[in-house]
């Protein structure tokens, strides 16, 4: 890193060190469980690049869609991470962490989806690679199987998740990372943010594959707002299950491995807290954010208000499917990002059905013209540190009792300005109280009772946010997007600070 700005950020960063310091008393490192992990987190198609060394997935197909992307860029080059991943993991020890969270691209491993089509040996030799560099540098691979990038040749070949077909090949995918890989990594996520990828890529349309229905949005050309999310949601549940079932059955015991899935869910406090109805429509707001997913892994069905909002359009399962899903994880990810307010709404128009306004509850940040938190720069986050611990309190009492939780992505953003000089948007303090005030409020949910095992922040780079591109700036490490040079936020230095043993 250049002299010149490294000065000015490590001066800031000590100071704000300081200040809190001296105002909060000490909380670092030490406050937590010795076991207690602290890391920060990536995806294969936000940061890898070398498009040409993979096969195609759903994400290349709509970012080069004129029109899909906020910034009109796509992940052909991310960060280019596929080339340059040994020098970048030294800033996450440089940072004193103990974890590194990345996923799996299905299809630079298999191009086509399928082992049938063949499998990728220069894919298979980058990850064991990257996965031999983590634990050389003495983090711990925190290894999620897919996030997001579905195989663009499944669906041509019958609509992805939209099919039942693709529970086999996604389980024969997962199946082959065990195999390759699970001799080391000894944590696995099977999926990232379910709720995210149906209701984003099927229900709303602005995320990929991009469907839904014409009264929700012109630009969908395809879909069915009303159905398609929860048939998307159901073949992604099965899948799961199928894969834990046979993680547990077949390769546990000799790798030694844990297995989980990553949630993620704001936290909704009701608009008026003397309503009733607004108690209730907070609580169907996290049935449908959060129970979708959580209700059928821990109890095997999904949430009573969703099975009566939605009735027949949401998708039943078997008794044999059921049995597999309750409880079908060691542990539980969750990701928070913002907090909302929720309010009654009525019943949503028969005729324009959508997985948006089923809940019959209308979420805002924003109560009486005044935000939940400081608005973030995506305009539907705020910061909102107290909504952790609610949620962390929720997930132990609802769903999972002693059983490990780790915050697998919390974070914030700036603004994407090339007009303000790299020096100054290096200093990002509103990132460094972000973390500060969120780990004091895991903190406090530890000391509740909440077994809280990790924390990792999103995210360790500034890379690709889909469909808003490169606008927004979540990294600890600033990414200069015209020569791909890296840069130390402040932010990092200040956790270098708080991670010191």
């Amino acid at each position: 890193m250049d002299r010149a700005l490294l000065l000015p950020v490590l001066l800031l960063a000590a100071l704000l060190l300081a200040c809190s310091s001296g105002v909060h008393g000490a909380f670092n490192r030490s406050s937590f469980p010795k076991d207690f992990i602290f890391g920060t987190g990536s995806s294969a198609i936000q940061y890898e690049g070398a498009v040409n060394l993979r096969g195609k997935n759903i994400w290349d197909t709509f970012a080069h869609t004129p029109g899909k992307i906020a910034d009109g860029n796509n992940p052909d080059t991310g960060n280019d991470f596929y080339h340059r991943y040994k020098e970048d993991l030294k800033y996450i020890t440089d940072m004193n962490m103990d974890t590194f969270r990345f996923s799996l691209a299905w299809c630079r491993i298999l191009p086509t989806g399928t082992i049938a089509g063949g499998i990728n040996k220069a894919g298979v030799d980058f990850y064991n690679s990257l996965i031999n560099e983590v634990l050389a540098k003495g983090l711990v691979p925190f290894v999620t199987i897919f996030h997001f990038d579905t195989p663009q040749a499944l669906e041509d070949k019958y609509g992805s998740f939209l099919s039942e077909r693709i529970v086999k090949d996604y389980v024969d995918y997962a199946e082959l990372c065990f195999k390759l890989f699970g001799d080391r990594v000894k944590f696995w996520t099977t999926i990232n943010e379910p709720t995210i990828f149906a209701s984003g890529g099927y229900s709303v349309g602005n995320t990929a594959p991009g469907r839904c229905s014409p009264y929700v949005s012109k630009s969908c050309g395809a879909g069915d707002s009303a159905t398609e999310p929860y048939i998307v949601g159901h073949n992604l549940l099965i899948a799961h299950a199928e894969a834990v079932s046979l993680y547990r059955t077949k390769y546990q015991a000799a790798q030694k491995g844990q297995i989980g899935i990553t949630q993620v869910s704001h936290f909704f406090y009701p608009y008026d807290p003397a309503s009733d109805a607004d108690k209730r429509a907070a609580k169907r707001s996290l049935d449908f954010m959060l129970g979708w997913f959580m209700d059928p892994v821990t109890f095997g069905e999904y949430p009573a208000t969703m099975r009566r909002l939605v009735g027949s359009r949401l998708p039943k399962f078997t008794r044999e499917q059921s049995e597999k899903l309750k409880k079908s994880f060691d542990f539980i990810a969750i990701n928070y990002y913002t907090s909302n307010y929720a309010k009654a709404a009525r019943a949503p128009n028969g005729l324009q059905l959508q997985y948006g306004t089923d809940s019959w509850a209308e979420q805002t940040g924003v109560r009486d013209g005044v935000p939940i938190g400081p608005p973030a720069h995506v305009s539907i986050f705020y910061n909102y540190p107290p909504g952790l611990r609610e949620l962390l309190l929720y997930l132990k009492r609802v769903y999972v009792g002693d059983t490990p939780i780790y915050v697998t992505e919390n974070g914030t953003d700036e603004a994407n300005n090339s007009t303000i000089p790299i020096k100054e948007a290096l200093k990002d303090r509103t990132r460094v109280m972000f973390t500060y005030n969120h780990l004091k409020f895991v903190h406090k949910a530890i000391q509740e009772g909440v077994n809280v095992k990790g924390y990792f922040t999103w995210t360790f780079m500034d890379c690709f946010e889909f469909g808003d591109g490169f606008n927004d700036r979540f990294g600890l490490i600033y990414v200069d997007r015209a020569t791909l040079k890296t840069y130390r936020k402040m932010s990092s230095y200040w956790l270098e600070n708080f991670l010191k043993r």
